[in-house]
């Protein structure tokens, strides 16, 4: 194992090589998720992504000969854990709502919103700036969910779905940028499986706790005894909350963040092409103006220092 992250490291961009990789192994489990949501709840969904991929960051853990528990000040570890409760546990029970109610081609202009949130909180949490050139873009990603959420051709959704849909999928943004930012500050100096594992852990606890106190917790659990949905969500799990994570905190890592951001935001337009290829999620000229402008802004905001 400790070939392969030094074989990456050697790559001739690792960082951005990386990233690019992680947002479309991410495209790929939004669309297996997006089959998975149409039967199976979000909490459902949620605490079995991350119980499966805690189990596989500890085996790579041990396989890395990594401590669990390394001598990290508790602030490391409080801080990591708030950030798994609000960027994982929460961040992802709302996106596959919103995964569930607008489709994955929505769902992933929505999901454009996450690099100005990050930007905006960075401001204001770890005191970056943001140029007006950035602020454009920004701009420009409010404009895109505004105009999908316009729509009115999209017989298939209805309005108060596509309205509750664009809410959830903002917050999850939203949440997931804080995640992101509370975490930021302890990267460098944790592994990046340590980081991903505690962040996860804390997140499986925590839906694991909301589904325990759920009234209808067995209604909730009972599609996971089929297997066939569990043939599509094991390697959902595996691409997203493991492949796709470590190479996102890789790339995150090994290259500039604003860099990192945006060849993630790839994952708008592969997550685009393959709901249409895949889902026959239907294309229109909305739907294509929304995803370049969410897209543009997404660039420029994260591009531009």
């Amino acid at each position: 194992m400790g070939h392969i992250v030094q074989a990456l490291r050697t790559l001739p961009h690792p960082g951005e090589t990386l990233s690019a990789a992680s947002a479309l192994i991410w495209a790929v489990a939004v669309i297996l998720f997006r089959v998975c949501g149409r039967t199976v709840h979000p909490y459902a969904l949620s605490l079995f992504k991350n119980v499966l991929a805690v189990v596989l960051l500890l085996a790579t853990l041990a396989a890395l000969g990594l401590p669990l528990f390394p001598p990290l000040p508790f602030r490391h570890y409080a801080l990591m854990v708030l950030s798994g409760i609000i960027g994982i546990a929460l961040s992802d029970t709302i996106l596959f709502a919103a995964l569930n109610r607008l489709g994955a081609e929505l769902t992933a202009i929505v999901d454009c919103s996450y690099v100005p949130f990050v930007i905006v909180l960075s401001f204001f949490v770890l005191g970056e700036r943001i140029s007006p050139i950035q602020a454009g873009g920004v701009i420009l990603i409010v404009a895109a969910v505004a105009l999908i959420s316009g729509q009115r051709g999209d017989s298939q959704i209805p309005r108060r779905d596509l309205r509750t849909g664009l809410a959830l999928g903002v917050l999850s943004m939203l949440l997931s940028a804080v995640g992101i930012v509370i975490m930021k500050p302890l990267l460098p100096d944790d592994s990046i499986v340590w980081a991903g594992l505690v962040r996860t852990l804390a997140g499986a606890v925590s839906l694991a706790f909301a589904v325990a106190v759920h009234r209808r917790r067995r209604a909730l659990l009972a599609p996971l005894a089929s297997g066939r949905t569990i043939a599509l969500l094991v390697p959902a799990t595996v691409l997203a909350s493991y492949c796709s994570m470590l190479l996102w905190l890789a790339g995150m890592k090994y290259a500039q963040a604003s860099i990192a951001s945006a060849l993630n935001q790839l994952n708008t337009v592969f997550i685009f092409i393959l709901g249409a290829i895949f889902l026959k999620e239907k294309i229109t000229a909305l739907k294509l103006a929304a995803v370049a402008l969410a897209f543009a802004g997404a660039m420029i905001v994260a591009l531009v220092v």
